[in-house]
Formats: structure tokens, C-alpha cells, sequence
């Protein structure tokens, strides 16, 4: 399944809008994204080889997550994702791979520095599990809306 993140730039500036509605990154009409973003504020725990980072997802779609850190890993990198939504007990254990990094600039030029990265083969039981976390968070926050 394509969902245009693969012809996404290296690098580009993500600023999520912050609220109770989907977040869209802004971008090129192939940046279209086939499921909203939904902002959170989620502990993941990242690891590759070599790399163990603590940090925050602070969006998710069904397709991905957006990871808030200082030093984002370079754009192809592999990982497993651990995270927990905090209504639930059961840990996501995902693959995913860095698709794109909003890199710390000097000056404070960005304030939002960190990396996109999408899930890979996810089986049937977790992409349920995701879409379920997601639908609930588009649920509430819709309810808190009315």
C-alpha cells in the first residue's frame, strides 16, 4: 500500500498544529496523507542495533508516528517501536523506518525537531489494534467537541 510518504524530502518542517482535530504536516500535493493525524503526547521507546532512545510520539495515523527528539536517526533507519496509549496496559511492539527528520536548527529556528517514521509489516492483530487507538482518539476528541 503507498501512502505517498516514500517521495517525502529528507528533511522538511513538520509543525503539527496543536488542538483537538487531525494535525496535517504541511507539503506537496504527493505528501497527501490517506489518514488523519492525531496529535498525543505518548511515551515510545526506539531501537535500532545500536540506538536506544527514550522520546515522545507527539502524533499518529494509522500509517505512522511522529517522534519529538533532538537527535532524530538518519532517514532509512530501521527500528522497533515500543509504546502504550495510556487507556491501555497492552505495549505496541511495531517496526517502523525513519521516512524523514525535522532536524534542531540552531537559533531556535525549530521548534518542533524530531522525525516521521512509518510502520512496517504490520500484521492483521496490530494494524487492528492502531486503527482502534486512533478511531477512539478521533472519537473523544470529537465528543469533546459537541
Amino acid at each position: 500500500m503507498k501512502d505517498g510518504a516514500a517521495s517525502d524530502p529528507p528533511e522538511r518542517d513538520s509543525r503539527p498544529e496543536v488542538g483537538e482535530r487531525p494535525s496535517d504536516a504541511p507539503g506537496s500535493g504527493a505528501e497527501r496523507r490517506r489518514s488523519g493525524r492525531f496529535d498525543v503526547t505518548w511515551q515510545v521507546d526506539c531501537e535500532t542495533e545500536d540506538t536506544f532512545l527514550y522520546a515522545y510520539i507527539t502524533n499518529i495515523s494509522e500509517m505512522g508516528i511522529f517522534v519529538r527528539t533532538d537527535k532524530p536517526l538518519p532517514v532509512g533507519t530501521r527500528l522497533v517501536l515500543r509504546f502504550a496509549p495510556p487507556s491501555t496496559e497492552e505495549t505496541f511492539v511495531l517496526h517502523g523506518i525513519v521516512q524523514w527528520i525535522n532536524p534542531l536548527r540552531p537559533l531556535g529556528e525549530n521548534l518542533n525537531p524530531g522525525m516521521g517514521i512509518r510502520f512496517q509489516s504490520l500484521e492483521p492483530p496490530d494494524r487492528e489494534r492502531i486503527v482502534e487507538a486512533v478511531r477512539t482518539i478521533a472519537y473523544v476528541r470529537q465528543a469533546e467537541k459537541n
